[in-house]
């Protein structure tokens, strides 16, 4: 991701609103796969955030790249685990935003104590190497996602 989203200037306003766009490629699509299973935890969408920050540049909301993966409670928690640390980063990003441009996707992080319940329930849902494995496998797909979406 790194590789990927790096060179993107987030002080820059063309720049951050290429990185927006990206997400926006990606992001909605898993959280759409998401929204459809139950995976017992409460995740809280950043899709409006996003499309509002891109509305106030003036940008379209670009159509979601397609995505799919297993219907596997392990694929589930691993493509969560990527927008939920998604979530994490952003808000260390958000300082890196220049003066004058949207933030409210990037500020859409944790309330007190929401990221160490989501590590927990986590941990609790990990029921052998086989599920890691799963689920590892989930995130890599997640991750390949946003890569393509750069």
């Amino acid at each position: 991701m790194d590789a990927a989203y790096g060179a993107y200037r987030l002080d820059d306003r063309e720049s951050y609103t290429a990185f927006l766009i990206a997400h926006a490629r990606a992001l909605p699509a898993v959280e759409a796969w998401l929204a459809g299973r139950h995976i017992g935890f409460l995740w809280r969408s950043r899709r409006e955030a996003l499309a509002a920050d891109l509305m106030t540049l003036g940008e379209a909301f670009p159509e979601p790249l397609p995505f799919d993966l297993p219907d596997d409670n392990a694929a589930h928690w691993g493509a969560l685990y990527v927008t939920e640390g998604s979530r994490l980063g952003g808000v260390m990003l958000a300082r890196q935003v220049g003066e004058g441009l949207p933030r409210a996707y990037l500020e859409s992080g944790f309330g007190p104590g929401e990221w160490r319940a989501f590590r927990h329930a986590l941990d609790e849902a990990a029921a052998d190497a086989a599920w890691i494995d799963r689920a590892l496998a989930a995130a890599e797909e997640v991750f390949a996602l946003y890569g393509r979406a750069a």
